[in-house]
């Protein structure tokens, strides 16, 4: 574990005076090089917006229909979601039918990877924004029967006998369920006992935007367009005990209640949970800066205690969107399309402290500050929206062609 902390942008960096616990057991042991491996694949088009691991199997979701080897020979059909060997990047005969991009996925069990979207078909067959896939089979597995009613899926975490999912739908297997739902891992059938009934009285519509579990399983939590929970005010972001049939935590934050830019009814876009479950990061995009809002950042936050709860940390771009967060324990990795990091005093520029970290980056996880590490990804695009840590490195997923000063078309590897 490292700690380390960058004099000159300290100043420039709020970080609160919180006492931060040291992490153990870590995901990573070292942050990951920042020369990408040469053997990922080639998404010729669209956007990666998902990604999970099944085995040595990286399942990879999103909005496009060709890819190539890493030599660009060898072509591939694949509608919005298909797979690669890890540690060899050979492309896989994985190749379901999509009708619709693929937002979330989740590993399930005995070789199955789950997948969200705004689909309605697999393989010609109707599976409206939910299906379980065999990863080795290469096609749905037939006894989970989920579906939403209309929306989208966009985050799902599955864990045992129980897959969370989050998004913009009303109902799953016509049982109401206003953007989250517990579901059975091999049925699909919808938890009764679970709902805590998200409303957002102001809001145009209600919708989870992603969901992460601690790594014990006692804790959710929840990101996205809602002012209420369980009868409770959260703004935009909460969290549930779900040890027993999932309530509402006795924890929250009022530091998302102010808006950021008109439109924007949620600007939270990623949370992680460390390998501890000790604290949560989220990110946000906003396109606002100063008078103290949390657009355009990410923050820390602890997961004990009860009541409400501040950032530990914060660390702003200056008007830039971070779009995804993998905390690793050694680091916390951030993607988007930010062009600095340490930047609190920026608007759309570079204030006293700022440091250069173009659509990726690492955060000490103790001071909050970015590390030196430093691959950048250009151009910037959209952004990078899928991050996945795994034993061999850490896999980025974005909408453009460059990563670490190389080329690697929407998907690359940077290695452990």
């Amino acid at each position: 574990m490292r700690r380390r902390v960058i004099a000159a942008a300290a100043a420039a960096l709020t970080v609160l005076a919180v006492g931060i616990p040291a992490a153990a057991d870590l995901a990573q042991p070292h942050v990951v090089s920042a020369d990408p491996v040469d053997y990922t694949p080639h998404v010729l088009d669209g956007e990666v917006r998902a990604l999970a691991l099944v085995g040595d199997t990286v399942v990879v979701g999103g909005d496009f229909s060709s890819v190539t080897d890493a030599s660009g020979r060898t072509h591939y059909a694949r509608h919005n979601l298909f797979a690669y060997q890890l540690r060899t990047g050979a492309v896989t005969d994985f190749a379901p039918d999509l009708d619709g991009t693929v937002l979330a996925l989740a590993t399930g069990g005995s070789g199955t990877v789950y997948a969200g979207g705004t689909f309605e078909h697999v393989d010609g067959a109707a599976r409206r924004g939910l299906v379980q896939l065999d990863v080795a089979r290469r096609g749905p597995v037939s006894g989970f029967t989920a579906s939403i009613n209309w929306g989208d899926v966009r985050s799902i975490v599955a864990r045992g006998a129980s897959v969370y999912v989050g998004g913009s739908f009303s109902a799953v297997n016509g049982v109401g369920r206003i953007a989250l739902a517990k579901l059975d891992a091999a049925t699909g059938t919808v938890d009764g006992a679970f709902n805590l009934h998200l409303a957002g009285p102001q809001l145009s519509r209600v919708k989870v935007d992603d969901l992460a579990l601690t790594p014990d399983g006692r804790r959710l939590g929840v990101i996205g367009a809602f002012e209420q929970a369980a009868g409770e005010t959260r703004a935009q972001i909460l969290m549930a005990d779900v040890t027993g049939p999932g309530t509402l935590a006795d924890w929250h934050t009022d530091v998302y209640t102010a808006p950021c830019r008109a439109g924007f009814e949620t600007y939270l876009r990623g949370i992680d949970f460390d390998p501890t479950g000790t604290y949560a990061v989220v990110v946000s995009t906003g396109r606002m800066s100063g008078n103290g809002l949390m657009c355009d950042s990410a923050a820390r936050f602890e997961v004990a205690g009860s009541g409400l709860h501040k950032p530990t940390w914060v660390n702003k771009t200056g008007g830039d969107s971070l779009y995804a967060v993998s905390a690793t324990g050694s680091g916390v990795y951030v993607g988007g399309h930010q062009r600095w990091m340490d930047n609190p005093q920026g608007h759309e520029s570079a204030g006293p402290g700022a440091v250069s970290r173009t659509g990726i980056a690492d955060i000490d996880p103790h001071t909050g500050l970015a590390t030196a590490w430093n691959p950048t990804r250009k151009p910037r695009g959209i952004g990078a929206r899928a991050l996945l840590a795994t034993p061999a490195g850490l896999v980025v997923g974005s909408d453009t062609d460059n990563l670490g000063g190389e080329y690697h078309p929407r998907l690359g590897m940077l290695p452990l």
